[in-house]
């Protein structure tokens, strides 16, 4: 839900910097099936009855759907903002696959939650002794904030990206040149 925060903010920003949604319309994303796609296939692995049966599957379907939002985001890499939405999901992957799989939440950030150990395959859970765990969910949102969940340095990271992406796109509505676009494929 975190992104979903951070498109919220970046359209509020960019009316507050004089943009406009049209601008969003002219933004052209290479690869954007596979964004979605990667999305939606965490979405489906960490809703409650995929997780609870997913198995030894989850880490390996984790990873991968990972990695491919990550190469096409790097193929946009040219559109303002995508090289910190890549570093954020590179720092994310890093810390997952250096905990098998999983992403370590910090269990006094799901304290902080009300909320206790997953007892399926989850986004976030708990990790003796977590590798890198810098990179891991340390933060918590205030439970008063729809949707609250853990978080990381990458999540933030995405976050300002997505958030800088929509507001310069927003601001290209009137000057076309502005636009960024993806470079051709072998650029």
């Amino acid at each position: 839900m975190f992104i979903l925060y951070a498109v919220l903010i970046g359209i509020v920003v960019g009316f507050i910097a004089g943009g406009r949604l049209s601008g969003l319309a002219a933004l052209q994303l290479r690869w954007s099936w596979v964004i979605v796609a990667g999305l939606l296939t965490q979405v489906v692995l960490f809703s409650e009855p995929v997780s609870a049966r997913i198995g030894s599957l989850g880490p390996p379907v984790y990873v991968t759907s990972t990695a491919a939002v990550i190469a096409a985001v790097l193929a946009n890499r040219a559109i303002t903002g995508m090289p910190i939405v890549a570093l954020g999901a590179v720092s994310n992957l890093v810390a997952i696959v250096a905990n098998g799989g999983y992403m370590p939440a910090d269990p006094a950030a799901l304290t902080a939650l009300g909320a206790a150990h997953p007892t399926a395959y989850s986004n976030s859970t708990i990790v003796p002794d977590p590798v890198l765990a810098p990179l891991t969910d340390i933060f918590a949102l205030p439970t008063w904030v729809p949707f609250a969940n853990v978080f990381s340095i990458g999540d933030v990271l995405i976050g300002v990206g997505v958030g800088v992406v929509i507001v310069t796109a927003m601001r290209a509505w009137d000057r076309p040149s502005r636009v960024a676009t993806a470079p051709p494929v072998g650029a």
